[in-house]
C-alpha cells in the first residue's frame, strides 16, 4: 500500500520503518527539510541516534505531494499542531491513522474526532498501547492497538503494521483508546514528581491504581467504554511510561519533584512532553464535564500554578474517606 508518514519525530519514523519492512511504499513528511534529507540516507541522529534505518523510503518536503495518491496517511504530529495539518487533508480519500496522544484543550476532542471534520468514521484509525520509538524502530517485542468504529478498516490497519516483533490488536472503542493514550501522560508527570522528591514504589504503586480509576471516570463520561481502560492503552501505557526511565513525561515530573520551575525546564528544552499540554486539556474537560479528577488537578497545579510538589501531595492523600471506585 502507497503510505505517507506525516511527522518525521522518533515515533514517526519509527512506524515509517515498521511499515517500509513490511513491503509498503512509505513517503515522509516533515517540516525539518535537513531531517528528511538525513532520513534519506538512512539515518535520523536527531530523534533515534544510532538506529540503522531503510533508504528505499522516498522523503518529500512538499506536504501536498507527500499526502497525494497516499492510500494510506499515519499522522505523527504534535497535539498543538493536530488541527493545522489535518485542514490541509479536507477530502482525502484515504485512510487515516492517528498515532498522536493528546486532548485539544480549546474542544476537549481527541485527534480522531478533528480527523473526523475531514473524514467519514469508517477511515479514521488511532493506534496507541506502550511502545517506546526506539525500542519499536530495534525490533524490541512489543503490542499496541489500533481502533476504529468500523472493525474492517481496523483489521487493514492491523495488517499494514503487523510483523513478528510488532503485534497489533484491534478495538472499535476509538474513544477509549485515545484517551487513555492521552490521560496516562499526565499522569506519568505526577509519577516522575513523587521520584523527584525521593519517594518509593509504595507511593507509585498507588498512585497508578488511583489513575486508572481517574482516568477511566473521565473517559467514560466522554464516551468510551470502561472496559478499554484495562487494556493496552490504558493499564498496558500507563504502567511503561510511569515506571520507565525512559518516559519524558516521567522525566518531566522528576524535574518538577527535585525543585525545578516549569520556565527552567522549558529554557533548558522547548519542546516539552506532551504530558504538559495535555494536563491542561484534561483539567479543563474534568471540569466541563463534572468529573471529579485529584490527580490531574494536583499535576495541573504543579504545571501551571507552581504548586510546590510536596504539598500537592499531602492534599491528595488528605483528601476526605471515600470507598475504592
Amino acid at each position: 500500500m502507497r503510505i505517507t508518514v506525516l511527522g518525521a519525530g522518533a515515533w514517526g519514523t519509527a512506524l515509517a520503518k515498521t511499515l517500509q519492512e513490511n513491503g509498503n511504499a512509505v513517503t515522509l513528511w516533515d517540516r525539518d527539510a535537513d531531517l528528511l534529507a538525513s532520513l534519506q540516507r538512512g539515518a535520523n541522529e536527531k530523534y533515534l541516534a544510532g538506529v540503522k534505518l531503510p533508504t528505499d523510503w522516498k522523503t518529500q518536503p512538499d506536504f501536498s505531494k507527500a499526502a497525494g495518491g497516499a492510500e494510506c496517511v499515519v499522522l505523527a504530529i504534535p497535539s498543538q499542531a493536530f488541527r493545522e495539518v489535518t485542514e490541509k487533508l479536507k477530502r482525502h480519500p484515504g485512510i487515516f491513522v492517528s498515532v498522536t496522544k493528546g486532548i485539544e484543550f480549546e474542544t476537549g476532542e481527541t485527534m480522531s474526532r478533528i480527523l473526523r471534520e475531514q473524514a467519514p468514521a469508517d477511515r479514521v484509525v488511532a493506534l496507541s498501547g506502550p511502545s517506546f520509538a526506539r525500542e519499536v524502530a530495534l525490533g524490541i517485542p512489543t503490542s499496541v492497538v489500533c481502533a476504529c468504529e468500523s472493525d474492517g478498516t481496523a483489521k487493514i490497519v492491523q495488517g499494514l503494521f503487523h510483523r513478528p516483533e510488532f503485534r497489533i490488536y484491534r478495538n472499535t472503542d476509538i474513544l477509549g483508546v485515545e484517551y487513555g493514550g492521552a490521560l496516562k501522560n499526565v499522569i506519568a508527570v505526577g509519577a516522575g514528581v513523587g521520584d523527584g522528591l525521593g519517594y518509593g514504589d509504595n507511593t507509585k504503586a498507588g498512585l497508578v491504581s488511583r489513575a486508572l480509576a481517574e482516568m477511566r471516570r473521565l473517559g467514560v463520561a466522554c464516551g468510551a467504554k470502561p472496559e478499554t481502560f484495562n487494556g493496552l492503552s490504558g493499564m498496558g501505557d500507563l504502567m511503561l511510561t510511569c515506571f520507565s526511565k525512559q518516559s519524558r513525561n516521567r522525566d518531566l515530573g522528576e524535574r518538577i519533584g527535585k525543585g525545578e520551575t516549569i520556565e527552567q525546564i522549558i529554557a533548558s528544552n522547548p519542546k516539552l512532553a506532551e504530558g504538559y499540554p495535555t494536563a491542561k486539556s484534561a483539567h479543563r474537560l474534568a471540569k466541563e464535564k463534572n468529573v471529579p479528577t485529584p490527580i490531574v488537578d494536583e499535576v495541573y497545579a504543579m504545571l501551571y500554578e507552581g504548586k510546590n510538589p510536596k504539598l500537592a501531595v499531602r492534599d491528595l492523600i488528605s483528601r476526605a474517606f471515600k470507598a475504592e471506585d
